[in-house]
């Protein structure tokens, strides 16, 4: 009797780890994720790039930064509270990486979401990983003005300027420019030819902009 107890209490913690990885915002990925990792697990002290589209569709970031042992972890079009909410159990804390860059936020603004909420998600997410990670630098790569987004920018602007005003004096910290280097010379408006067809996502050229920027901090 009790080793049939004993059995079924195993049988529903095991259902319970499967479960946990389905039922949230772009679990399928999460669940590849966690079987490249089956096959290949990154070693501690990796780079960890974690965030939305931007970090998923750079897809040679790995090869532009080849002597360095960087983890990609983009998810489809998260936003940055679900990182928050779902993903750190999964795609962040067990590869107990010594540098995290995170690109979030511009998914959370076009769903309709203030910059004041972005910057609170965003201390949650840092309050998470200096916890559980004291010894990690944190770095926020500021969210990007795209194109197809333009009535978006002025809650991109704000949301830029209250993490980069949260974080001055943080331990291990620090915000990354990634909006201005892909502005057109002389304006504040983002040059469409660093872009896809599609305006939201950069093409090779603007990753060489955001490369060059984040060259020293990976290095």
């Amino acid at each position: 009797m009790r080793t049939k107890i004993f059995l079924l209490l195993v049988g529903v913690l095991f259902s319970a780890k499967i479960s946990a990885q389905q039922g949230f915002p772009f679990d399928n990925e999460i669940r590849a994720f966690k079987h490249q990792d089956s096959l290949n697990f990154p070693k501690p002290d990796g780079i960890l790039f974690i965030g939305s589209s931007s970090i998923r569709k750079w897809t040679d970031l790995e090869q532009r930064f080849s002597t360095e042992p960087v983890i990609r972890r983009g998810v489809g079009g998260c936003e940055l509270w679900q990182i928050v909410d779902y993903y750190t159990p999964y795609i962040l804390f067990p590869y107990h990486p010594r540098k995290i860059f995170v690109y979030a936020g511009e998914n959370d603004i076009a769903a309709g979401k203030k910059a004041e909420f972005v910057a609170d998600e965003f201390e949650k997410l840092w309050g998470m990983i200096h916890d559980k990670l004291p010894k990690a630098d944190i770095y926020f790569m500021s969210i990007k003005p795209s194109p197809s987004r333009i009535k978006y920018f002025a809650e991109v602007d704000k949301a830029n300027a209250l993490i980069k005003d949260w974080l001055k004096g943080k331990p291990r910290s620090m915000y990354i420019d990634v909006a201005t280097v892909i502005y057109k010379p002389g304006t504040t408006v983002s040059d469409s030819t660093l872009f896809q067809s599609d305006y939201l996502h950069l093409n090779s050229k603007g990753y060489d902009k955001w490369q060059k920027v984040l060259q020293p901090y990976v290095k």
